[in-house]
């Protein structure tokens, strides 16, 4: 849970997130708005960087409980919530939607793999 804390963690959250609702506003589509682009975003940031260690370290054990994070925060929680809000827009657009917000969380992953400071990466990548 500290790793989560990590000023650059919450730093890179930020603009990520800042750049989702700038694009819900640039692009126009029925199905980004600012609620979803915070609560994929705030699952994302739980999930993704573990779910990238999992992979690496080869945690077969945790592989399942992995699995249905990724699925959680790539479709499960956009389903459940254009059900709720809008079910035409589920329909139109979540066979599009669900390859980009794949490539996102894994893109994220590896941004928040490293578990440490900058200041710790930079000594790490100097050796």
């Amino acid at each position: 849970m500290n790793e989560l804390l990590r000023p650059w963690k919450v730093l890179t959250l930020g603009i990520g997130l800042g750049l989702l609702i700038a694009g819900s506003y640039y692009y126009e589509a029925p199905d980004w708005d600012i609620p979803i682009s915070i609560i994929m975003a705030g699952f994302t940031y739980l999930t993704a960087g573990w779910s990238m260690h999992v992979i690496v370290e080869r945690r077969w054990k945790a592989l399942p409980f992995m699995l249905f994070a990724t699925w959680w925060c790539v479709d499960g929680c956009y389903a459940l919530y254009w059900h709720l809000v809008n079910p035409e827009a589920l329909a139109f657009m979540r066979e599009a939607n669900w390859p980009a917000s794949l490539s996102l969380y894994w893109m994220c992953g590896l941004v928040w793999y490293f578990n440490g400071s900058m200041k710790d990466a930079r000594r790490v990548i100097g050796q």
